[in-house]
Parts: structure tokens; sequence; C-alpha cells
């Protein structure tokens, strides 16, 4: 029953806090000068200025930029209502505003243009989420069992050091040395995109090696931006454990070293690092703005970044609820997994 009024308090503080998070970035979108409204009327003053055939269709795009334009600009975007009725219709009426149409595509809604890019996004997100579970927790194992010797010193040197390098400074090194840029050095891997353009019909595993081919480099990126905690938490971890009663016990009741460890202490190093699962489904669907925008990757990094530049707060929005409500609940999620693997945790205690 502990166990359960926990969960529940927790599921009811993702309200609170998705509708603070989405408070506060509506607000900003609302007050923040350089708008969709000011950017279509700074648009149609430069289309006036051009002058096109003569002065009389200048002077005819001047005119329609007046105050009355402007208050029909701000009823087509729906800014003419108070700000709080403006929040309940794009909450509840349009959905989180995935129903909204875009400023920049008035064609397509702000779901449809999301939907086409979550692919691309959860692709390199799983990718680069088994990559570096797959490097960073038995780096760390070998780090803790070779604790202040050479090979902990030096993988500890490159952890840092490519951990220290900015994401876009990465990637224009790795596109510099690996594709060809630069006379004299690799050309292993394409310069950005997911696909090549084949002249006929490709074979499916043609098709995933292409693919594969094209994720090497931001793969390596997204890695690269995230091994270095990771690695550490499950190096340290694992000493932790290796230094405890239990194991000490263990080895004094006849078992040796290494059964103590594989058998006893590894499981319960990895209950920090499991706890992060949850964690990670946000990353999953929010791509990376700096990656994705490097190696022309049309995911929803790449997608939020365009909106916010173009000022397409209909997408930007409904990106922020999507991302946030994910985010949201791998955290949840992390709650939960933690509780089922620690069964030491006691929920009993307020707080």
């Amino acid at each position: 029953m502990d166990r359960l009024a926990y969960l529940t308090r927790r599921l009811l503080l993702v309200i609170p806090t998705f509708i603070g998070i989405t408070v506060v970035c509506f607000a900003l979108t609302r007050f923040l000068p350089g708008g969709p409204v000011e950017m279509r009327l700074m648009r149609m003053k430069g289309i006036s200025a051009q002058g096109g055939e003569a002065g009389a269709a200048a002077s005819a795009g001047r005119s329609q930029v007046t105050e009355e334009y402007r208050r029909q600009l701000e009823a087509q975007f729906g800014f003419d209502k108070p700000i709080l009725r403006q929040y309940w219709n794009w909450l509840v009426v349009n959905r989180m505003g995935m129903n909204l149409p875009s400023y920049d595509y008035p064609d397509r809604t702000a779901w449809q243009l999301i939907r086409s890019r979550i692919p691309v996004s959860v692709w390199f997100g799983l990718a680069s989420f088994v990559f570096t579970y797959l490097i960073c927790i038995p780096l760390g194992i070998a780090k803790a069992l070779r604790h202040r010797q050479t090979f902990d010193a030096v993988s500890s040197i490159v952890i840092f050091t490519a951990y220290a390098v900015p994401s876009f400074a990465l990637a224009m090194m790795l596109k510099m040395f690996f594709c060809g840029t630069t006379e004299g050095l690799f050309d292993l891997f394409p310069l950005g995109g997911l696909a090549s353009d084949f002249d006929v019909e490709p074979t499916i595993w043609r098709m995933l090696a292409d693919r594969a081919w094209h994720m090497v480099l931001p793969v390596a990126c997204y890695v690269a931006g995230s091994f270095a905690m990771l690695t550490l938490l499950m190096k340290n971890s694992l000493l932790d454990q290796i230094a405890s009663d239990y194991v000490r016990t263990v080895i004094a009741k006849g078992a040796t070293r290494r059964r103590a460890i594989w058998a006893h202490a590894f499981r319960n190093a990895l209950i920090p690092v499991a706890t992060g699962f949850g964690s990670m489904i946000g990353l999953l669907f929010a791509g990376s703005i700096i990656i994705e925008t490097v190696f022309e990757i049309p995911g929803m990094g790449r997608l939020s970044w365009d909106a916010l530049v173009g000022r397409d707060y209909a997408v930007f929005l409904a990106l922020l609820s999507l991302t946030a409500s994910f985010q949201l609940f791998g955290n949840l999620i992390s709650d939960i997994l933690y509780m089922l693997i620690d069964p030491r945790v006691d929920f009993s205690r307020k707080g």
C-alpha cells in the first residue's frame, strides 16, 4: 500500500508540473517581441520595400501594413483573446496545440509535421541509447576492476577529453576528418542526410546498410555527449558495492573475489544505472538540435530549431508539450524501476 500511495502521489505530481512548464513557455511566446505577427508584418514591409514593378506596387504593399491589418493577424493567430483563454484553447480545444496549423506551413498541422519527424529521432535515439549502455557499462566495470591502474587513468583522460569537446565542434571535426571535406583525409561517410539517392529501387538490406552508414557519425556524437557521466556512475557504483560489508562477508565465508563481485556486487551496482532508463525516454523523441542541424537530419531537434528561429510557436509549443510529457513519463518509469529493483527503499516516510 505504501508503494501504491507513493506511485499515486508521483502520478498526480505530473499534472501540475506539466501545467507549470507549459504555462511559463506559453506566456513567454505571447509577451516576447518578434512573434509571428511581427514576423508577418516585417515580411510585408520587405515586399513593399522591394518596389515591385513600380512605385505603385510598393505603395499598395505599404498600405496593407496598417493597424487594422495587425488586428486581423492577431485574430488569425488567436492573440486577440485574453491570455488564459488562449492557453485553455491551446491546451484543451486544440489538444496541446497539435491541431493548430503551422504558421510557416498553413496547410499542415503541428502534429502532422511532428509525426513525420518522430521516426527519425527514434532511430537515432534508440541507436545512441543502445550504444551508450553497451559501451558505458563494460567500460565502467573495467575501470572499477582496474581502479588506479594505467587503464583507469588513460581511459579517464579519453573520456573527459571527449566529454569536454562541445557537440557542434565534435560534429564538425568528424565531418572534416571522415567526410572528405579536407583534401588528403578520409572520405568514409556521407556529409549528412539520412539516405542516399539510388538509381534503382534498393533492397531492404541495402536500405538498412545505407541508413546505418549515414548514422555512424551522428550516433558517435550522441554517445560522446552522454557516456562520460554514465561510465563514471557505473564505476563508482561498483566500487561502492565492492567496498561494502556484505561483499567482505561473502569472501570471508569462502567465496572467491570474482564470485563475490559478479554474483552479488554487480547486481546492486546496476541499480543507479538501470533507474536511468526511464529518463532516457524523453531523449529518444526530443532529438538533438545541434547534431541534427550539423548533419542535416530532419528530426525533432531540427524541427524545434526551425520552429523557434521562424517564430512558428504553434509547432514549437506542440513539440515542447510532447517532449515534456515524455520526460515526465520517463521520470515516473525511473521511480517504478527503482522501486522494483531496490526493495530496501522505505516509502512509508513522508516527503
